[in-house]
């Protein structure tokens, strides 16, 4: 069978029709096959606009003219996302759409020193390679390249855009199999929810549900369906989904395994793997605390980051900020606050945690740890580190131990003032810590609860409602999932060195620039563009005529608004100096090699210190954004103020006049009110009421008792509000604040 290579027939901008090669033996993508030379004119009539896909001119995309220039930033290989990959002459599954700009790849398309070997030697292999799948007529030039004829290039343009159907057929089958499931729980959950809403109803919703069927509270689920409920959204730490990559020569592979078999997994590694890098979703917690230990005493010790680790632990850590879809958010917090103090579930989730543990010493370390702790080993301890963090909770870095996760919790999920942009209205952004170790025997470990959105593309709104166990294998959505399909392909062959630390900093780079839309060509706003579009709406609505309570809530809304940008311009601070120190690190291992005498072993490659200044100066740009914004939003809320000040007195002047005109009626209405009921009660015959057999007892007694009905009602009504917050507060209480 003959091998399959990406091979693509797109139009350019300039109405030019190009064969773009994404062979293995190339090791990159082609902005055009025939480099700084014109194909062929463009013909109106045969333009594949109307069939075909309209190539879009490159975001980042370089001059080609510089033919010694580095093969730098990989990120933008955006590689076919297979689990395993061969070597240069093996089979490489394609993934049917065009190439992408990169995060960092302002030249990910030049020359790497494979092709300028070719190149130099005269040889085409890779393109007769591909023509025997495309079958166009190449016609070669001077410059060793080939040109298509556009005949024969349009006759197989169907093909080029219609290709790895199955892979994507396959992928949606996993992810309809995923909703099936989902879709099910949730059902169980919006039974759950309102139970639980009933049970916190206030006065009027308890007279309502005796009165009203419709609103009587709801049964409680089953007992089973709240135990799979509890497991489907918090699953057991043994059955927890990691992964596994492993880099080398020309190949790469990637491995879904339980957490309960990770032990293995770092023990030894095939020889011809350079870097196996393992990927557990843990947040901050008794498990974090035990993987990350035995992980580190299972091998040799990496290479100290002595400046960018903290004092005493010389491994690196910083915050990741992601999308998750508002609603499963807030089912994670409703079904934590709601089932973490139902005994009755205890025991089975107790009994699944460790049920597929095959690891050696995994359980026991969290045993021994949870007492040393004065903690609790128990399922509902252990699978809270996976629940995100919103931007006003907990710590911002430097966090110290299992004791420092999220602790705190409500059922209530903060409505984000960027949730008011259109592009973001069923985002929620939150925040996970990302954790580094590494080995010197070539194993990198990182630990992450982070399952959401990274990049931001056009559809945006289709990843966020993706399954969180399908995120990874989506590379236009996670940055974690694409740090593996970026080397799919061409794996090490293009790393500047093949050891752990290259590809660390690549790792936390990819990852810390996020969230951004540069991967897919900003198709889609910069989350700093929405909050500048937030900001402006905010200012707009200052100008708004003065209404009750509107002030009220849109200072409020100032005020979240101030708060999201402080938390993310701190954590985007800490990333620049993070960045900053780390190139003193780097610094220090390239003159130990050089003096070592260890050479790189791709030249041309990316190093670790261009990674990260390219890091820096991104993160730095969206920190000065969000300072900028900053300040531009503290001066309009403080416009804000000086504009309610000023009408605020207009209104006491108006109401002073008034008051003064509902003075002159009050003297008015107390000197005639007495005259009118003393005329009225004289004027009545006092033997008894005129034209009846009534007394007057049976006046006073009528009248009376509704002349008390009425004021007792008013009373009632005036101050209604401070007796429901009185009867409350006295009758019932809400769910605890602190777990």
């Amino acid at each position: 069978m003959s091998p399959t290579f990406k091979e693509e027939v797109v139009w350019d901008s300039a109405g030019t029709l190009n064969l773009r090669d994404d062979s293995p033996s190339r090791g990159r993508r082609h902005s055009s096959l025939a480099s700084g030379s014109t194909l062929f004119p463009s013909d109106s009539s045969n333009s594949p606009s109307a069939g075909g896909r309209q190539s879009r001119p490159s975001v980042a995309s370089p001059s080609r003219s510089d033919s010694h220039s580095r093969d730098r930033r990989h990120s933008s290989s955006a590689s076919a996302s297979t689990s395993s990959t061969g070597d240069s002459t093996s089979s490489s599954t394609t993934r049917g759409r065009r190439s992408r700009p990169s995060v960092a790849s302002a030249s990910s398309q030049l020359p790497t020193v494979r092709e300028k070997k070719e190149r130099k030697e005269g040889t085409i292999s890779s393109i007769d390679k591909a023509s025997s799948l495309l079958a166009p007529t190449l016609i070669p030039v001077e410059s060793g390249e080939a040109v298509v004829s556009s005949k024969k290039a349009l006759t197989n343009f169907s093909k080029v855009a219609t290709r790895n159907v199955e892979k994507d057929k396959t992928r949606r089958e996993l992810l309809d199999r995923y909703n099936e499931e989902n879709n099910g729980q949730r059902a169980v959950y919006h039974r759950l929810k309102r139970w639980a809403d009933a049970e916190y109803h206030g006065l009027k919703e308890r007279f309502l549900s005796w009165a009203v069927p419709s609103y009587r509270q709801q049964p409680l689920p089953h007992i089973e369906e709240l135990k799979s409920l509890a497991r489907h959204y918090y699953t057991p730490r043994s059955e927890l989904r990691c992964h596994v990559c492993d880099f080398g020569e020309g190949r790469a592979e990637h491995q879904v395994v339980d957490l309960g078999q990770l032990e293995n997994y770092w023990q030894v590694k095939p020889d011809w793997v350079d870097v196996r890098w393992i990927h557990a979703p843990l947040g901050l917690g008794l498990t974090h605390s035990s993987v990350e230990d035995i992980f580190l005493h299972d091998g040799p010790t990496g290479r100290y980051f002595e400046n960018a680790g903290r004092a005493g632990w010389p491994y690196l850590e910083t915050e990741i900020l992601n999308f998750r879809h508002r609603e499963n958010f807030q089912e994670m917090r409703d079904i934590y606050i709601l089932l973490h103090k139902n005994e009755e579930l205890h025991e089975d989730l107790n009994d699944s945690t460790w049920k597929a543990d095959q690891n050696a010493s995994l359980r026991s370390d969290i045993d021994w740890r949870a007492d040393h702790l004065a903690m609790k080993p128990h399922f509902w301890d252990l699978v809270d580190a996976d629940m995100p963090w919103q931007l006003s909770e907990g710590l911002a870095l430097g966090m110290q131990g299992p004791r420092d996760g999220l602790k705190p919790l409500t059922r209530h999920v903060e409505k984000q003032t960027l949730s008011s942009h259109p592009f973001y209205k069923d985002a929620q952004l939150v925040r996970h810590p990302f954790r580094t170790f590494h080995r010197s025997d070539g194993f990198l470990l990182t630990l992450s609860p982070m399952t959401g959105v990274n990049y931001l593309d056009k559809n945006f709104g289709r990843h966020l409602s993706e399954p969180i166990d399908a995120i990874f294998d989506n590379d236009d959505a996670s940055a974690v999932g694409h740090a593996f399909q970026a080397f799919a392909d061409q794996s090490t062959t293009t790393w500047h060195r093949k050891t752990v630390e290259w590809f660390l900093v690549y790792l936390i780079t990819e990852a810390g620039v996020t969230p951004h839309p540069i991967r897919q060509g900003f198709n889609a706003p910069s989350f700093e563009s929405a909050y500048s579009t937030v900001i402006q709406d905010l200012k707009r609505r200052r100008y708004e005529k003065w209404r009750p309570k509107k002030t009220q809530e849109l200072v409020r809304d100032y005020l979240t608004c101030i708060d999201e940008i402080t938390t993310i311009r701190l954590i985007q601070e800490r990333k620049v100096e993070l960045f900053r120190i780390m190139q003193l690190d780097i610094k220090k291992f390239e003159a130990d090699d050089l003096q070592a005498g260890k050479a790189p072993d791709n030249p041309y490659g990316e190093t670790s210190s261009e990674r990260l200044i390219w890091a820096m100066n991104l993160v730095k740009a969206q920190h000065e954004c969000f300072e900028r914004l900053l300040i531009d939003l503290k001066q309009s809320m403080d416009a804000l103020f000086q504009l309610r000040s000023i009408e605020q007195n207009e209104l006491a002047i108006v109401s002073d006049s008034q008051n003064k005109a509902i003075m002159v009626f009050t003297v008015v209405t107390v000197i005639f009110l007495p005259l009118s009921f003393f005329t009225s009660y004289y004027g009545m015959n006092l033997k008894g009421i005129v034209d009846t057999a009534r007394t007057q007892h049976y006046f006073w007694k009528v009248c009376g008792t509704a002349t008390f009905a009425i004021v007792l009602f008013t009373a009632f009504c005036a101050f209604r509000h401070q007796l429901r917050r009185t009867i409350r507060s006295k009758m019932m209480k809400g769910p605890s604040l602190m777990v």
